[in-house]
């Protein structure tokens, strides 16, 4: 994928549902994998065009890995004149040392969230940034049916009253694929997961089925995403209508 059509879906999902209004501070969770750093890419030319002016703001949460080396993407971020903050944290002692959990990964997405979302408020950013894409949307809605008995999927724009915090997913229409075929074309700085739990999760299998799926019924993912959509679930803003 081209950074012109990277850019192009990213600003339909924005003006979609109103995600940037002038003046936001923006703060963009880096984890280091291909699906944040394309979107901090897509964020930061974006950033020079859009109609709306908005600041950036790019976060790492260090879960507590020493071998994480972060050089290569904080020369990205400086590329593309946006601050890099690393905020180190002992998430991965706690859970795996301390708690020892047999499933750690919801856990650690809340203390994950916590850290970055403290981040926000000292950075004074109003607005954070997930790169959660079409096929996140897609896995979430089938995750919610299988684990637990409803059909749901996080919204495209989430505000959260204490922090006043707004959670915005810009690339709702970019496909993984897509994301994977920019990150090697661009040469992105990917850094390797070292958590333990990374490739056993039920995400992962659910990943793994729709895929088996979508390969016996050709285009059931689009299908898939179009009920995302339109389903009318709950705390999903209007869809703008131009």
């Amino acid at each position: 994928m081209k950074l012109q059509r990277l850019l192009s879906l990213t600003r339909q999902a924005i003006d979609d549902y109103a995600m940037i209004e002038e003046g936001d501070r923006i703060a963009i969770g880096i984890s280091g994998g291909k699906d944040s750093l394309t979107l901090l890419y897509a964020l930061a030319n974006l950033q020079r065009f859009y109609p709306k002016h908005f600041e950036l703001e790019a976060i790492s949460v260090n879960l507590g890995f020493e071998s994480i080396d972060y050089s290569e993407v904080k020369e990205l971020c400086n590329s593309l004149d946006v601050n890099l903050t690393v905020v180190t944290t002992e998430i991965y002692d706690i859970i795996f040392n301390q708690r020892k959990e047999s499933n750690p990964c919801s856990l650690c997405a809340k203390m994950r969230k916590g850290a970055l979302n403290q981040a926000c408020l000292s950075l004074k950013c109003n607005k954070v940034a997930y790169a959660h894409h079409k096929d996140d949307f897609i896995e979430t809605l089938l995750m919610s049916l299988l684990y637990e008995g409803q059909l749901y999927c996080f919204p495209p724009v989430t505000h959260f009253e204490d922090t006043g915090i707004s959670v915005i997913r810009p690339m709702m229409y970019v496909n993984e694929a897509d994301v994977i075929g920019f990150k090697n074309a661009n040469k992105l700085p990917v850094i390797t997961n070292p958590c333990p739990a990374d490739g056993f999760t039920k995400r992962e299998y659910v990943k793994n089925l729709i895929r088996q799926i979508n390969h016996e019924n050709p285009g059931v993912k689009d299908r898939m995403f179009h009920a995302v959509v339109t389903g009318n679930f709950k705390d999903w803003p209007e869809k703008n209508i131009r």
